[in-house]
């Protein structure tokens, strides 16, 4: 009777142990961006639009680049822990809809020197709105997630609003 060779358990047992100690982590956050197009704490400028850079955001087709502060509270006295750095784009015809490409850039806090990049539709009518987290650095290597926006305060005429992001990740 022959012995049965089990000599490739221990090649078995090294993926499974990898495994185990690399396990996705998950984190939750919520941050306030505070974008503001006009005003002497503008963040955000138009860069392009049917009528040029003077077109409003509010037009289908004008892109925006974005600088915005990233705070811990509503209050844009809170403790600023990153910037939203990239561009919206008006894309929807009836001038309703973004769609966002930004990183936030931690630049304070636990996150110091990670980043989270964000993509994704803002239909800003809504109430809530989902996006995407497609990438990250640092702390956030690997990640994948998805957040949901609401709006905190808007105002309108002087195209100025607070957004709470409320991101949840995975990540190693």
């Amino acid at each position: 009777m022959a012995i049965p060779n089990f000599s490739f358990l221990p090649l078995l047992a090294l993926p499974l142990l990898y495994w185990a100690f690399n396990l996705p982590k998950n984190t939750k956050l919520v941050f306030y961006v505070h974008d503001y197009l006009s005003g002497h704490d503008t963040s955000a400028i138009t860069v392009a639009g049917k009528d040029g850079p003077q077109t409003s955001v509010l037009h289908f087709g004008t892109v925006v680049a974005v600088d915005d502060p990233v705070t811990e509270g509503p209050d844009p006295k809170s403790k600023l822990i990153g910037r939203a750095q990239g561009m919206y784009i008006n894309s929807q015809l009836d001038g309703k809809g973004l769609h966002l490409m930004f990183s936030v850039i931690f630049t304070g806090g636990e996150f110091k020197g990670s980043t989270l990049e964000i993509q994704g539709a803002d239909l800003f009518a809504m109430k809530e709105r989902e996006f995407s987290i497609v990438s990250g650095t640092g702390y956030f290597r690997f990640v994948r997630g998805y957040g949901i926006m609401t709006t905190e305060f808007i105002d309108i005429p002087n195209l100025k609003a607070i957004l709470k992001l409320d991101v949840t990740v995975k990540h190693y």
